[in-house]
């Protein structure tokens, strides 16, 4: 426990590394998805084409991320100075902060995906990673930049009410980046191993439907690493993957979900409020 813990407590100080941690998760996957694939996905060009797209979303993700680790540093330290957070109130264990932490963190991230869906002006930004249309192990980091950078914001927030330490932190983000590759992913479990991995942990099955075209699908399945929120908040739903679509039934023009630019400035267009500002379950029931 102590090695993996010494490992994570300075591995923010290896951005190379960590590097190497997204990209060979992603190619693994990469892998699978012609080996095992849940859909034999008929992509607009060429698949790698469109991972240019969703890689482009990946860089931009990935620079307001490192500029934000600065400031998750800091405030990880002055936690730890200060003896603020849950993890110090409670006098938590080594594990017992890992554990708070990496809690803390997932909810965070379920949480602003929760907002984003309810709220117009977010839900704007966060369309741009619902507009895919072949939902494969690269679009799990296909968010826009403003989405990015609302979900730094609510990872430092429970940051701040947790305490959560460096090596907590650096643990929950080494978790998400491969259950984002693998939730996303274009890969058949099979049936039975995907519900039982549902139960605890987001399977890919589980997120699939997240992604599904139509209400109220696209408003369930928020969770990030564990399924538990989902599960106790009532947003939890079951579909057959044989039955989901992908993509949005508006909002987006449906057609131009690899025009890099146009999904890149369409935050910033206005349009008719009855197309773009009834997220959420405002939204259900639209053809």
């Amino acid at each position: 426990m102590d090695k993996v813990i010494a490992y994570f407590s300075t591995l923010e100080q290896r951005p190379l590394e960590r590097m190497g941690l997204l990209v060979g998760g992603m190619l693994i996957f990469w892998i699978l998805e012609g080996v095992i694939p849940l859909y034999h996905l008929k992509y607009r060009k060429t698949k790698f084409a469109h991972a240019l797209v969703n890689f482009g979303f990946t860089v931009l993700h990935l620079v307001i991320h490192t500029a934000l680790a600065v400031v998750i540093v800091v405030l990880s330290d002055w936690c730890l100075h200060a003896q603020f957070g849950l993890v110090y109130w409670l006098h938590a264990s080594v594990a017992g902060a890992v554990l708070i932490g990496v809690l803390a963190l997932d909810f965070s991230s379920w949480l602003v995906h929760w907002i984003m869906h309810k709220q117009p002006w977010l839900w704007r930004y966060h369309l741009i990673h619902h507009s895919d249309n072949k939902v494969d192990v690269t679009t799990g980091l296909r968010h826009h930049p403003g989405d990015s950078l609302l979900r730094g914001i609510f990872f430092l927030l429970l940051i701040f009410v947790s305490g959560a330490p460096m090596y907590s932190v650096m643990i929950y983000q080494t978790l998400v980046v491969v259950t984002t590759a693998f939730t996303h992913a274009n890969i058949r479990l099979h049936s039975k191993l995907d519900k039982a991995l549902s139960y605890v942990l987001v399977s890919p099955n589980m997120h699939k439907v997240h992604h599904h075209w139509k209400q109220p699908y696209t408003d369930s399945n928020y969770g990030a690493v564990f399924s538990i929120w989902d599960r106790l908040l009532g947003t939890y739903k079951e579909l057959d993957p044989s039955k989901i679509k992908y993509g949005l039934d508006r909002y987006y023009d449906n057609t131009r979900d690899e025009d890099f630019l146009a999904l890149l400035k369409d935050p910033f267009i206005k349009k008719e409020t009855a197309e773009t500002e009834v997220p959420g379950n405002a939204r259900k029931g639209i053809a």
